[in-house]
């Protein structure tokens, strides 16, 4: 009997043994990194994978990032950009990347697709009203200057994009790739960190996410939805894999004169800066270029009245709508309603009609 009765000393090593084993198949602390890029926050979270894997994957991502800024950016150093926009202004063709080429190509079809109320070609509106600036002081552009540039009509659709060369036969054309890059970015990103060998990560950049896989315990990524009149979310919406997230709204990059709120969503119908509507949001599903769309098809929706919301929606293959109009109130397509998971008192809400 006695020889079945372990040692005090063998117990220990056996319980040490239980611990080390539980301790090894313990998943990972999530990971996550926060930068400033494209004039916003970007936090990239990666769940599951070791410390090391995942700090090499996302500094990867973030360098990709910093390149991508200096690239795009439409008014600051020599950059690509900049030289493009230099050119078009004189009139010449210039050299075009093939990476952005094949992102003016899905600009202009987005623009398409909007009938013009999307347009990276506005840059010179976006200008004269202030919003090629670190900060945004209260201005009023000039009545004749901005009416030259809105009967100019300035479009995408004025370029062309051959042999890695692009030309434009309208010199009012300069391009602001703000309202894409960060729905591209998203993508790229993505697709980075899943050649990395991530498999569940979360990328916000400046309130437009993309989900890489899922949790370990089963449950969905779940993402706040900015309230455009408080320092809160108000909603929180679950992404599954491949499924991303956007939004346009007048409360970060705006002014206010006289009353007024005016933000960085030009109209380019008229030129105006006002803020016809609040925010717009959209998810949408899962696909190569699903960060892209995300970044697009909030302009459409914000510039349109709530009557065309659900027709752009719909061009843009996208079927979870949420818009908060000029008062405050809510506007939902059905599943976008079904998804969602309100913080507080629900608010009124209004159904968008049918595409």
């Amino acid at each position: 009997m006695r020889a079945l009765i372990p040692s005090l000393r063998q117990l220990c090593l056996a319980w040490c043994l239980i611990l080390g084993l539980a301790a090894c198949s313990r998943e990972p602390e999530p990971f996550r990194q926060e930068s400033y890029v494209f004039g916003t926050r970007v936090e990239v979270t990666v769940l599951g994978e070791p410390e090391a894997k995942a700090q090499a994957a996302v500094a990867q991502a973030l360098a990709e990032l910093d390149r991508l800024h200096e690239r795009l950016h439409a008014w600051k150093g020599d950059g690509e950009l900049v030289r493009i926009n230099r050119a078009l202004a004189q009139g010449e063709p210039a050299p075009l990347a093939p990476d952005l080429a094949e992102l003016l190509r899905s600009a202009q079809r987005a623009e398409a697709l909007s009938d013009g109320l999307f347009s990276p070609a506005l840059g010179g509106l976006v200008a004269l009203w202030g919003f090629h600036a670190d900060s945004f002081a209260p201005v009023t552009p000039d009545p004749a200057a901005l009416r030259q540039l809105v009967e100019a009509r300035p479009r995408l659709a004025d370029l062309t994009l051959a042999d890695g060369r692009l030309a434009s036969h309208n010199r009012a054309v300069q391009l602001d790739l703000g309202g894409i890059a960060k729905g591209w970015a998203l993508d790229r990103v993505r697709s980075q960190l899943k050649a990395a060998g991530i498999r569940a990560a979360l990328v916000n950049i400046g309130g437009n996410v993309i989900a890489l896989g899922q949790k370990s315990d089963g449950t969905a990524w779940k993402v706040g939805i900015q309230h455009p009149r408080r320092s809160e979310a108000m909603a929180v919406v679950e992404l599954a894999d491949g499924e991303a997230v956007g939004t346009s709204g007048d409360y970060q990059r705006y002014f206010e004169l006289d009353g007024q709120r005016h933000c960085h969503l030009i109209d380019p119908r008229d030129g105006s800066s006002d803020c016809r509507a609040q925010a717009a949001t959209v998810v949408v599903a899962p696909a190569a270029d699903a960060g892209l769309r995300s970044d697009v098809a909030t302009k459409p929706i914000y510039l349109a009245d709530t009557a065309r919301a659900s027709y752009y929606a719909s061009r843009f293959g996208i079927r979870d709508v949420l818009l908060v109009d000029g008062h405050g109130e809510v506007w939902l397509s059905r599943s976008m309603q079904a998804r969602l998971h309100w913080l507080g008192e629900p608010p009124r809400i209004h159904l968008l009609g049918a595409a």
